[in-house]
């Protein structure tokens, strides 16, 4: 199965970087979820869909790369990096974090915890 985990984060980075946040909602189970820094969960695809929508609204150049896997069953922490343009002030982003995924077993995401630095995140948009 690790090897179709790789490929399912090879394919989920290439979704972000697709600008579409329906191909990035296509990951994830019909009943699928996400939450990010424990925040409220978005639900279902269309949830993951707004999510991705919201992310891309506020970096439209946002590009995306993983920097590792770690894999223990069917739980899985993607390691990512993005960097872009805040779409109001300008300012460069570059933004670590990573997800947590629970997969179902056609390998889509039946659970997400996302983590990131949102103060950094913050500092980064107003310069």
């Amino acid at each position: 199965m690790t090897t179709d985990i790789a490929a399912i984060a090879a394919d989920y980075t290439a979704a972000w970087n697709s600008g579409s946040a329906e191909a990035v909602a296509a990951f994830y189970a019909p009943g699928g979820t996400i939450v990010i820094n424990r925040g409220t969960p978005w639900e279902g695809r269309a949830g993951v869909a707004a999510m991705a929508a919201g992310f891309f609204a506020d970096v439209p150049d946002l590009n995306l790369t993983c920097d590792g896997l770690r894999i223990a069953g069917d739980h899985v922490a993607y390691l990512w990096t993005f960097t872009g343009h805040h779409a109001q002030s300008r300012n460069p982003l570059r933004i670590t974090g990573w997800e947590e995924w629970d997969l179902d077993a056609a390998g889509k995401v039946i659970a997400s915890r996302g983590w990131f630095d949102g103060q950094d995140y913050a500092r980064q948009v107003a310069g």
